[in-house]
């Protein structure tokens, strides 16, 4: 296998111009695919097939009612003491004034019902009740007139209005408006909500397909706010993506600049030379355009899982070209007679096998994640993979060439091109490196024993790390003060979005925050509609069970929807038209709500009952008299009714975690209470977000696994082939296990969860982590051989390798621990993790592994190495010829 080696390494410093030729005509190549890369962002690609996936999808293509136009809302809740006086109402209604008077906002508003708000219904009120003839007067009013309507009234007047419109026979609409803890009846309120309605082209699924001018209004009606007394929070989709994407890209404006220069600093402190660095940073731009043009090609999306990508291929495309300079700067410093192009022959020589076990493994490691049912999670495997073997045959073999014919170049015409590699010499860092050397020359028995003991920590502090999937994920908070210091493109805007969201979801339901039951089976029996009832008034905590603790419970009482509610609404809109409307005068739909009014107090005794009978009647008298209904009672092509659709709001801060385990409660409870006649079905995104979760979690543990047990046989066969014991494999696979229980452990002391970033974690750690290691087993085997000495091989190895792994990890821990200081907390997160699995690569491999293989070369390993033992080792194998073992042929496992 070292002869393979020396002969390739002959091959790629002799025909160097070729090289150069070729890879740059396959990055032109490959290259061209760069701007067929699209972006996805949007949460269904996590998707899995699964019972809950389809009954939504079923939802969505049956149960939806096409209203007209598509709308989008804008929540403005209104803060203070008391928002119920005159003062704050009057505020309200002069905010909406100042809203209508600008045609940019106006223009994207609906043309029915553009606003309502909870001083709406005061002022109206209060026009009402000054007007002439108060018990006609039907027309809307306009917000002059409730303005002045309700600066015209007394304290005690308004005190009394508010009372009346806010009352317990409120509808659940306007008692939506105050907060979750207002007493149907009080005249104080520490918040008000206004909803603003605006048209859009389509239904909006996703914060990214609303229109840059909605998204424009709304920004201008949240600085109309802040121009105001009160305290206010805003919160629309259109604001939510403006602030996600100016997220990514303030943090990219923070985060560039400053990783940049401590990349660029780092290598300079490594290579301590401009053109090693310029040459460092070319390969690495190639090897992500190798990468991108992939994904082009591919017709693979940019994902939010794919960030992480560019920071594992950066990250081990610095360790490449560190390893691969350092040890060509070894070869140059071993004799005047080495030459640059023989130098860098035997480095490759030297490094080679190991830069392709580091690449082999990393990509099983990464194609572990095609086990997963989660789509993006399977294309970064995939990209990941190629990423890799991208870097090998970047700086395995365009750099390399690249360096021979500058350097040879440059000395041409005089230039020294001799450089000291770093970590070797008296110098300081030679000494710290020693440390790991000495260790396991001392005491190495004690080094593993703490090595496992923290490992034990990490194990249960891995149990223990939550899982997270939501768009609040990629919500910036508020700038930290220092930001104000940076100079001003670097400067991040303002966020707002996330506080706002939390002030609303504390005593509001947000826009479309409700979790919901697809129900199939016999929806005609005569029962169905009592299961319903009895289900939901369960539910609420009327019987002996406690309420769901996520059921959005407002001033008008719990939040639930069904086919039962509906109906009750509609004979009550019908009881009410039969008596206040002439017979002869009631269109088409009204005379078809009365008639099913009458059918339904005549099955249930009144508006408040719940029918036992004529069930497919009444189905079909109320899809005439409410079309709107068809979102809970579908109907087939052929006039059978397949299917019922029940709903509940929840908390607006509820986790997903929380309203998945109550819906799945409801849709248990609801089968349970037909006896198994009904078949129920959680539908909802927040049951669907769990289950990405889970199978986030599920992905993790697999994919650690099986990344584990394929490297490991990997190795092993690798070393068994080169002419070493199958069980250095193992030695060298154990730091990576360390690391990954160190890292899971620090992520549940840090409080990080798995999430669509850091979820990653484990293939970073293993394709991080394995280079390290390999990188220190190779250069120990070589040197035990070479140098015949245990001892001198090993401090070899940590000066020399462990000087090249160091300049690594603190460039890439530098560059990368920038993140830390993104505006976004998903990245903040994915940098000090990011940064720790590399900080632990490093010290499991330079002060960890050198015990392990202490201990496996005196009880596992070829035997003659230690001084004192009886048998001679081999001789030095520079030559490239294979060498038996040291026991004259015997090996060990």
């Amino acid at each position: 296998m070292t002869g393979i080696a020396s002969r390739v390494g002959e091959f790629l410093t002799t025909y160097t111009k070729s090289i150069i030729l070729v890879v740059l005509v396959l990055t032109v190549a490959i290259g061209a695919g760069v701007g067929g890369v699209e972006q996805q962002s949007n949460t269904d690609q996590f998707e899995s097939d699964s019972p809950e996936a389809n009954a939504q999808a079923f939802i969505e293509e049956n149960m939806t009612v096409d209203e007209g136009e598509n709308t989008t809302l804008l929540q403005v809740l209104q803060r203070g003491d008391n928002v119920l006086t005159k003062a704050a109402v009057n505020e309200s209604l002069t905010l909406q004034q100042q809203v209508f008077q600008q045609e940019a906002i106006t223009r994207t508003l609906t043309e029915e019902r553009p606003v309502f708000g909870y001083a709406n219904v005061i002022g109206s009120a209060a026009v009402r009740q000054q007007s002439a003839d108060p018990e006609n007067a039907t027309a809307q009013p306009t917000l002059a007139e409730q303005r002045q309507a309700v600066l015209a009234l007394g304290d005690e007047e308004l005190e009394t209005l508010v009372t009346d419109v806010f009352g317990e026979d409120a509808s659940q609409e306007v008692l939506g408006l105050l907060p979750a803890t207002y007493t149907p009846g009080d005249t104080t309120a520490e918040g008000g909500l206004t909803v603003f309605r605006q048209q859009v082209d389509q239904e909006v699924q996703n914060p990214n397909q609303i229109e840059p001018t909605i998204t424009d209004a709304q920004l201008a009606i949240r600085g109309l706010t802040n121009d105001l007394g009160s305290d206010y929070a805003v919160f629309g989709q259109g604001i939510l993506s403006e602030e996600i994407n100016n997220s990514l890209a303030d943090s990219g404006g923070i985060v560039g600049p400053l990783a940049l220069l401590f990349v660029v600093v780092a290598l300079t402190v490594a290579y301590r030379d401009l053109l090693d660095i310029v040459l460092g940073v070319v390969g690495i731009v190639a090897v992500l355009v190798w990468t991108f043009g992939f994904m082009g090609w591919a017709g693979v999306a940019f994902n939010q899982l794919l960030l992480a990508v560019p920071v594992l291929l950066i990250g081990l495309s610095i360790d490449y070209a560190i390893h691969v300079f350092m040890r060509y700067r070894e070869q140059r410093a071993e004799g005047d007679d080495v030459d640059g192009r023989r130098a860098m022959a035997l480095a490759l020589a030297g490094v080679g096998a190991a830069l392709v076990w580091v690449t082999a493994t990393a990509a099983i490691g990464f194609l572990a994640n095609l086990t997963s049912p989660i789509g993006p999670l399977q294309d970064f495997g995939i990209v990941s993979a190629f990423g890799v073997v991208a870097a090998l045959v970047i700086f395995g073999a365009l750099i390399p060439a690249l360096k021979i014919e500058v350097d040879g170049f440059l000395e041409a015409r005089g230039f020294d091109r001799e450089k000291r590699a770093f970590g070797t010499g008296d110098s300081l860092f030679s000494r710290v490196l020693a440390g790991g050397a000495s260790a396991a020359q001392r005491f190495p028995v004690a080094v593993i024993v703490v090595a496992l003991l923290l490992s034990l920590g990490g194990a249960y502090g891995a149990t223990q790390v939550d899982t997270s999937f939501d768009q609040t994920d990629f919500l910036a908070d508020s700038p930290p003060g220092w930001t104000n210091n940076l100079p001003g493109p670097m400067q991040p805007g303002t966020y707002e979005v996330s506080d706002d969201i939390e002030s609303i979801g504390n005593n509001f339901q947000q826009e479309d925050n409700e979790a919901e039951i697809l129900i199939r089976g016999d929806v005609t029996n005569e029962q169905t509609l009592g299961w319903l009832d009895d289900a939901a008034s369960t539910a609420a905590g009327n019987g002996d069970r406690p309420a769901l603790g996520t059921l959005f419970v407002g001033a008008a009482g719990p939040d639930i929807r069904s086919p039962v509610t509906v109906m009750q609404q509609t004979a009550e809109r019908g009881v009410e038209l039969r008596e206040t409307t002439d017979p002869g005068q009631r269109t088409e739909q009204e005379s078809a709500t009365v008639t099913f009014a009458e059918t339904y107090v005549a099955a249930a005794g009144s508006v408040n009952g719940v029918p036992e009978e004529n069930i497919e009647g009444l189905y079909d008298q109320l899809l005439v008299a409410n079309p709107a209904a068809a979102q809970y009672v579908y109907q087939t092509d052929a006039g059978e009714y397949d299917a019922l659709r029940l709903q509940f709001g929840v908390d607006g801060n509820a986790g997903i975690t929380d309203v998945a385990a109550d819906n799945r409660e409801f849709s248990d409870l609801l089968s349970e209470t037909s006896g198994g006649v009904l078949t129920t079905t959680p539908a909802g995104d927040q049951v669907i977000f769990d289950n990405v979760q889970n199978d986030l979690l599920d992905t993790v543990i697999q994919g650690l696994l099986i990344t584990l047990v394929a490297v490991f046989l990997f190795l092993a066969l690798a070393y068994r082939l080169t002419g070493n014991p199958a069980s250095l494999g193992v030695v060298t696979l154990v730091p990576v296990a360390l690391a990954v229980t160190w890292i899971l452990g620090s992520m549940w002391l840090l409080n990080i969860p798995f999430n669509t970033l850091t979820g990653t974690i484990t293939s970073l750690t293993v394709g991080l982590g394995i280079a390290y290691s390999i990188h220190i087993s190779s250069r120990y085997e070589l040197e035990l051989r070479r140098q015949g000495d245990v001892w001198k091989a090993m401090y070899t190895t940590v000066e020399g390798t462990g000087g090249a792994l160091l300049g690594s990890a603190a460039t890439t821990v530098g560059g990368f621990g920038t993140l830390a200081f993104a505006i976004l907390p998903i990245l903040r997160q994915f940098g000090i993790i990011t940064g720790l699995t590399i900080i632990y690569a490093f010290l499991a491999s330079v002060f960890v592994l050198p015990s392990l293989l202490v201990i496996w070369t005196r009880y596992f390993g070829p035997t003659g190495y230690f001084p004192g033992d009886a048998e001679e080792p081999p001789e030095d194998p520079a030559t490239g010829d294979e060498q038996p073992a040291a026991d004259g042929g015997r090996e060990r496992l």
